[in-house]
């Protein structure tokens, strides 16, 4: 794919908001699912993570077994759509139970715990976690999963029934691919650092169909929407809790996001296409190092971080 891959000379007007919306929930996109969340174009914060409250001073459980449990979604995102929630059903020999629910790596040491009181047999119960450890700061990328017992010093509650299915673990990253259907890496001409008359290359094309949903490859907030002779409808997003910008080209119309608007990892930014300086439909993406997009940044070849964002999206 041919693609100009510079900084637009010339300002012209984007396209309205609620065009692009439409554009965005055009048939064969609409029913396309987001990592961890529905295909929308705007997406406000997740609801909030639950509170962790506090143990019991004077703990109490029954026999304790897992009746039903599952957590969603099974990938989730730093700054993305939807935080892990697990829903959980217990068993007891009595009718209120002090729990404890433990997030737990994968090497089994404890990342975060929520404790709760007087949970009622047979009930459904739920909780959120919102990807941060007991100090505050974002977990690891990684494999996860809850683990439900009483606050008592006893055993983790097992399942109630051999029959009884589980589903308590999930994945959480910090980047997702921007493409999440059929897509190639494409040919030379398309990495990063292949000549262009007058200049070089200077992100990684990604071809896949014309109207291909696109989504955020790391959350933070819009930097620039606007048109680009050589990079078409051209889009910048300044990358929460990382120095680097991300960079968008040749989108099939005008992302529906304001310039300054915040956006979640894994949501829903616009589609691929073939505007500006184009060849085919592909995606032209950058990533661009602190302090930032033509701010005194650098971009640099993403190749790598995309083939590993590819390999768990």
């Amino acid at each position: 794919m041919r693609g100009n891959g510079n900084r637009r000379r010339g300002i012209a007007g984007a396209i309205g908001i609620l065009a692009a919306a439409a554009v965005l929930a055009a048939p064969g996109a609409s029913a396309l699912a987001a990592p961890g969340g529905a295909f929308t174009p705007s997406a406000g914060p997740p609801p909030a993570g639950s509170n962790p409250g506090a143990p019991s001073p004077a703990p109490s459980a029954g026999a304790l077994a897992i009746v039903a449990a599952e957590a969603k979604p099974r990938k989730s995102f730093d700054f993305g759509i939807r935080y892990p929630r697990l829903i959980y059903t217990l068993a007891s020999t009595q009718p209120a139970n002090d729990v404890r629910i433990d997030v737990v790596n994968a090497l089994g040491e404890i990342v975060r715990s929520f404790y709760r009181e007087d949970v009622a047999p047979n009930v459904p119960y739920g909780i959120r976690w919102d990807g941060t450890d007991t100090l505050g700061k974002p977990a690891r990328n990684g494999r996860y999963s809850f683990r439900i017992g009483p606050q008592l010093p006893a055993p983790a509650a097992r399942k109630a029934a051999a029959t009884t299915t589980l589903s308590l673990e999930f994945s959480r990253y910090g980047y997702t691919f921007p493409i999440p259907t059929a897509h190639e890496f494409g040919a030379a001409a398309g990495r990063f650092g292949a000549g262009r008359s007058g200049h070089t290359h200077q992100g990684q094309d990604v071809t896949s169909a014309c109207g291909t949903p696109l989504l955020a490859a790391r959350g933070g907030w819009v930097q620039y929407n606007r048109w680009d002779d050589g990079g078409g409808n051209y889009l910048v997003i300044d990358g929460k809790g990382t120095p680097n910008d991300f960079v968008y080209m040749h989108l099939a119309e005008a992302s529906p996001l304001p310039e300054g608007s915040e956006v979640r990892t894994g949501q829903p930014i616009g589609l691929v296409g073939d505007t500006g300086d184009a060849s085919g439909c592909h995606l032209h993406f950058e990533i661009w190092s602190a302090p930032g997009w033509y701010e005194g940044g650098s971009p640099f070849d993403p190749l790598s971080e995309l083939t590993r964002w590819d390999r768990y999206s």
